[in-house]
């Protein structure tokens, strides 16, 4: 692993009884795309508002492009970009003076606020549009405004969290290019998705975060092969579905799920068609008769299945 860009240590941040963050480290390498999974409530909002010093933890230490981000968090941010879940810009300006204003927050001159902002819209392919009031924009160029604005300083650690969410497929897969090309000129991304495919698409590696902690990380090959070896997955009338998942229960020791998203019942098939030999003896003895039956590599769908429990919620 390269030179760490972002590291965390054991930060903790609570909500009354409620951890959002219970003791979570991690390390982020420079010049790569680092995606953060887990279910709503994880802890990965807060993660992020931790690290660009939105928000201060409990205890624990965090460090960004080498600065404290509690102890030195002005000059922290003069190397972090965020661009949130929703469009932060302002539907009455036109894309140009979105980004020349965001510019002169981040303390530039008029001059090179114009000149930047020039630049981020040529990077974006927004050039055309940015003089048009930003109502008039579709869904995927707010968010392209939005992910320039963030650019404007020049950051060498971009937060994006959730960025195309409420996107359609077309404008996601444009933005999916977009943060390609941010990291080969030398930018280190965080992400967050709701999306287990754009992770897949995006990370070189990826964190699996739930009730605040880290429970697995890795390449997501890596997470893949975590899972076993194949996955079997099984249709099962909704009336047997929960005789099914208790029949399964702990086949090999793979744990018997739900997938919502793919309307199948999933086991782990840590032993192949020795797994799916059983599963089908099992079912047989409670009565079961699946409508259709398949063993399958792991994807990240069923990598989070098999740490979280549950998928996301544009998955389920």
């Amino acid at each position: 692993m390269g030179d760490a860009i972002i590291t965390a240590e054991r930060l903790v941040k609570a909500y009354g009884r409620v951890r959002a963050l219970d003791g979570l480290s991690l390390t982020v390498e420079q010049g790569i795309i680092y995606g953060l999974l887990g279910p709503n409530g994880a802890g990965k909002t807060t993660l992020i508002r931790v690290l660009a010093t939105l928000l201060r933890a409990d205890s624990g230490t965090a460090c960004v492009a080498g600065f404290d981000v509690h102890r030195n968090p002005g000059p922290a941010r003069q190397h972090i970009g965020l661009a949130g879940q929703y469009a932060a810009v302002d539907d009455y300006l036109t894309g140009r003076e979105n980004i020349e204003m965001t510019g002169r927050l981040y303390g530039l001159s008029r001059r090179d606020a114009r000149t930047r902002a020039a630049d981020v819209l040529e990077r974006i392919r927004l050039a055309e549009a940015a003089d048009r009031q930003v109502k008039t924009y579709s869904g995927g160029m707010r968010r392209r405004i939005d992910l320039a604005a963030s650019l404007v300083g020049r950051p060498q650690v971009l937060f994006l969290d959730e960025p195309t969410t409420g996107v359609d497929p077309a404008s996601r897969r444009d933005l999916w290019e977009l943060i390609k090309e941010l990291v080969h000129t030398g930018t280190t991304v965080l992400l967050t998705t709701q999306y287990l495919e754009e992770a897949d698409h995006l990370a070189d590696r990826i964190a699996v975060i739930n009730h605040g902690r880290l429970i697995s990380e890795g390449t997501p090959d890596q997470l893949k092969q975590r899972t076993g070896g194949s996955v079997l997955a099984l249709s099962i009338d909704d009336t047997q579905r929960e005789a099914a998942l208790k029949a399964l229960l702990d086949v090999h020791g793979g744990h018997a799920s739900f997938d919502n998203r793919r309307g199948k019942v999933v086991v782990p098939a840590s032993r192949g068609v020795d797994t799916l030999r059983e599963a089908l003896h099992r079912l047989d003895a409670a009565g079961i008769r699946p409508d259709d039956i398949g063993l399958h590599k792991p994807t990240l769908d069923d990598v989070f299945l098999h740490l979280t429990g549950h998928l996301t919620r544009a998955a389920s």
